[in-house]
């Protein structure tokens, strides 16, 4: 399965670059691509997959358009308010690339069918908004041997990293081993931010997929907007950790 005439075209900024190709390009057709949650971090992390070229990309949300999330979620606009975010987003994603493929689930997360799901794609995008479907993302990311790219915001910051226990890096409990008691509290959030941590999302991503780079793995990204400052924190591998440890004891 080569690149037609049409993809050669569409993807050239990216045939041309060092150490990308058409070797890069061929792997981005082949991944797939799941993208949990598409509020502010998932809309522009499946923006800029879909105009990679990542071949299937799957989005799991079942909440629905509303005039407040505009300000942030740009994969939407007023037109698609009251639909499925789900529909609304893989409408505007074939817009921008009919090379690819689509796929929705216009369903929530639970345990009873993470596993399915997630088992038919390669790479997660953890672009959720709470700390339970976080951390049941990594579970089952963990038990699949699936790369997690975490991505989160609050206020004016934000952060970003890749789990990934089965390629030597710590998991997402690892990091937070309790869940916050904030958990359901509404925030204020810039609306630019989401834009820049989904695209560093989406950034991580494209790395894992191509072999190109050094992904996060083992290192927190941290972001402060206010004072545009970026901060790298190393990340180890807690071994005794309840998920990912020889001895893991959460849910049996």
């Amino acid at each position: 399965m080569g690149l037609s005439a049409e993809e050669k075209n569409r993807y050239h900024r990216h045939l041309i670059l060092p150490d990308f190709g058409e070797i890069g390009q061929l792997r981005l057709k082949r991944a797939s691509v799941l993208v949990i949650g598409v509020g502010g971090l998932g809309s522009a992390a499946a923006l800029y997959l879909a105009a990679a070229g990542v071949g299937r990309i799957g989005l799991v949300d079942d909440d629905l358009v509303d005039v407040s999330n505009l300000q942030r979620q740009v994969i939407h606009t007023l037109t698609s308010v009251g639909e499925l975010k789900v529909k609304s987003a893989a409408d505007r994603l074939l817009g921008l690339n009919s090379l690819i493929t689509v796929e929705t689930h216009a369903i929530r997360l639970t345990e009873n069918n993470a596993h399915e799901i997630i088992s038919f794609y390669d790479i997660v995008v953890d672009a959720s908004d709470n700390y339970s479907t976080r951390y049941l993302i990594n579970r089952t990311c963990v038990a699949l041997q699936k790369p997690m790219v975490y991505g989160a915001v609050y206020q004016f910051d934000g952060q970003i990293s890749v789990f990934a226990p089965h390629l030597g890096g710590p998991c997402y409990r690892c990091l937070f081993k309790e869940n916050p008691e904030d958990e359901g509290e509404v925030i204020g959030v810039f609306g630019v931010l989401p834009g820049v941590i989904g695209s560093l999302q989406a950034v991580e991503a494209i790395k894992l997929i191509t072999g190109l780079g050094k992904a996060l793995i083992g290192r927190l990204l941290v972001f402060d907007a206010l004072n545009g400052v970026f901060e790298q924190i190393q990340v180890p591998r807690n071994e005794n950790c309840v998920v990912c440890s020889s001895s893991k004891t959460e849910n049996g």
